[in-house]
């Protein structure tokens, strides 16, 4: 058998690597339209969705008035999505879908542009506007297309999305907690738990809110001790009956023992001051 030295290989490569390139090199340069479309479809359908995508470039704005227009703005679309370019493919699959409202690739460029939105969306620490989009696009697809083949898999993400919003949600109330707002900390557990009452984080939400608010109250000034400590009462309650098996209860009822006695002290003062 034939052994080529690596060098030799290494050169046999490189022109076998140029001979290929020469003819879409010619076609970027080439003015035949059509010529042109059919290479960008083949490229297309055999997966090199970068050659595909550079054809179709140019060949989009050229390419209106005819037959071909329709597929070639579906197909430049999705080669940037099979190329991660999110952003352009989710503009290029609405810009499709508004364009081509009754075409048969529009149902799945409505959902290939939720699902660009999807993938665009940041992790959980990070600003999530772009997350709440996706979201709407979903229930928008959903909406007005319920019987879709798609349907599953967007129902899936719109959950992904929902659950990255309510990790984002707890994250910052405890955040607030971990740096000592305990004002601050006591409202975003309640706006989570009033937002997300199916999370898997609300017996850890609400014993949270509780130390916080016992925080809140050894920290403030005497004439809104009273008051604070008072509100610790109905946490505590909620806390034991939602959550008897909670392996925060014991810290719990430490901190309503000692809210009870501040309670017990300041209630003199304040009746005294009443008077």
């Amino acid at each position: 058998m034939l052994q080529l030295r690596p060098a030799l290989f290494i050169l046999f490569l490189s022109t076998l690597l140029l001979a290929s390139c020469t003819g879409y090199q010619k076609l970027l340069k080439s003015g035949d339209v059509t010529k042109k479309y059919e290479a960008a479809v083949q490229y297309y359908e055999k997966g090199d969705f970068f050659k595909a995508g550079t054809l179709l470039e140019d060949l989009v704005p050229l390419l209106r008035g005819r037959p071909e227009a329709e597929k070639a703005q579906f197909y430049f679309a999705n080669t940037n999505y099979q190329q991660r370019n999110y952003v352009l493919s989710a503009y290029y699959f609405k810009l499709f879908s508004e364009t081509y409202p009754n075409s048969t690739y529009t149902e799945e460029a409505s959902f290939l542009y939720a699902k660009s939105l999807f993938r665009d969306s940041p992790e959980f620490e990070l600003d999530q506007t772009n997350t709440y989009t996706a979201i709407e696009a979903i229930q928008d697809f959903l909406n007005r297309s319920p019987e879709s083949k798609f349907r599953p898999e967007a129902e899936s993400m719109s959950q992904e999305l929902q659950k990255k919003l309510e990790d984002k949600a707890f994250s910052s109330a405890r955040l607030y907690y971990q740096v000592r707002y305990y004002q601050s900390a006591v409202t975003a557990f309640s706006t989570f738990q009033q937002q997300f009452p199916a999370s898997a984080y609300n017996e850890q939400a609400a014993f949270m809110k509780l130390s916080a608010q016992y925080s809140l109250a050894k920290e403030s000034v005497p004439e809104k001790q009273l008051e604070r400590y008072r509100e610790i009462i109905p946490l505590y309650q909620y806390l034991i009956d939602t959550y008897p098996q909670s392996k925060n209860l014991k810290a719990a009822e430490t901190m309503y023992v000692a809210a009870q006695a501040e309670i017990a002290k300041l209630k003199p003062a304040d009746t005294a001051a009443a008077k």
